[in-house]
């Protein structure tokens, strides 16, 4: 059983708390090198420092800057792996999937199946409504941030399942015994820290419901799978696609995308229908695919202690 992976003596609640204010520190350890180069700029340009991460966003290339956020990650990265293996007595695969070793079709299937969609549902929408996009396509900068975004999203987009379906879904567990709370909890926190994204404050907080969405399908592919790899494959080409494909002047990341959104954005009942579509028809596939069976349990019922963990 997955989840129960980190059911170990050493393991206590209070390990996952410090463990997660160290990767925290992490994190922003990470952000150094990016107020470095700012720091930099800004003392050769002769211009202020931005006051906010949109600032930052905007301040100097959007190749460079999206390099220099996704650093972070890799600190990240690095500490997780210290982190589990001197505090808990576990390597990562333990935190990754309750297989022997990670199915790789699993992510590649997954990361198939939703860039497809992607790369439909944007073509589509700029054929149906041209006037709401510019072409931004820019052979240069386009084929540095395809290196960019192969090289480094994927570490993002993966560092955030190994800590929130990974890392805290496992520490939730200890806490709480059973498989509904940490799917709550990892939901809830993984929404919320989309709040601060620049979205948000342009579209209104009603797309706050697409992150809880996301967080949500993410743990329940998790759970009923056994494992990551559909959320690291679904993951990644979600941030992947959606740095080449599509970019707007109030999005998370602007990038040297192929089309630039230049209408005004808008979030209301149809994008949220939407939702109520298109998850359950991922979940359907990946259901039949892999022969799921016993939703509740899986989802809800009691963890109890794995004896063949991944952990050494």
């Amino acid at each position: 059983m997955f989840i129960a992976q980190g059911f170990k003596n050493e393991n206590s609640f209070a390990s996952y708390l410090f463990g997660s204010f160290l990767l925290f520190v992490a994190a922003n350890i990470g952000s150094i090198p990016l107020v470095m180069v700012t720091a930099i700029y800004s003392h050769y340009s002769g211009r202020p420092m931005p006051t906010g991460m949109d600032g930052f966003a905007t301040y100097f290339d959007s190749n460079l800057y999206l390099a220099l956020m996704l650093l972070s990650f890799v600190f990240v990265l690095g500490a997780l792996y210290l982190i589990l293996k001197k505090s808990h007595n576990q390597n990562m695969l333990s935190i990754t999937t309750s297989r022997p070793k990670v199915d790789w079709s699993r992510v590649l299937f997954s990361f198939t199946i939703w860039a497809a969609f992607l790369i439909i549902s944007v073509t589509g929408a700029y054929f149906l409504s041209p006037e709401e996009y510019v072409l931004n396509f820019k052979p240069i900068p386009f084929l540095i941030l395809v290196v960019v975004a192969l090289l480094l999203i994927p570490i993002q987009t993966s560092v955030e399942e190994l800590v929130f379906r990974g890392y805290l879904m496992q520490g939730f567990g200890n806490l709480s015994g059973n498989k509904w709370f940490p799917l709550l909890m990892t939901t809830l926190i993984f929404g919320g820290m989309h709040y601060w994204n620049p979205e948000v404050s342009r579209v209104g907080n009603l797309i706050m419901l697409e992150y809880l969405a996301v967080g949500l399908f993410l743990g329940v592919i998790t759970l009923m799978d056994e494992g990551l790899e559909l959320a690291l494959g679904f993951h990644a080409a979600n941030n992947i696609f959606g740095a080449l494909l599509i970019t707007a002047d109030w999005t998370a990341f602007q990038t040297d995308s192929v089309l630039k959104s230049v209408s005004e954005p808008t979030y209301g009942l149809t994008d949220v229908l939407l939702l109520f579509i298109t998850y359950p028809v991922l979940l359907y596939i990946f259901s039949k695919r892999y022969s799921w069976t016993n939703w509740k349990e899986k989802l809800t019922g009691k963890i109890t202690a794995n004896n063949t963990s991944n952990s050494i």
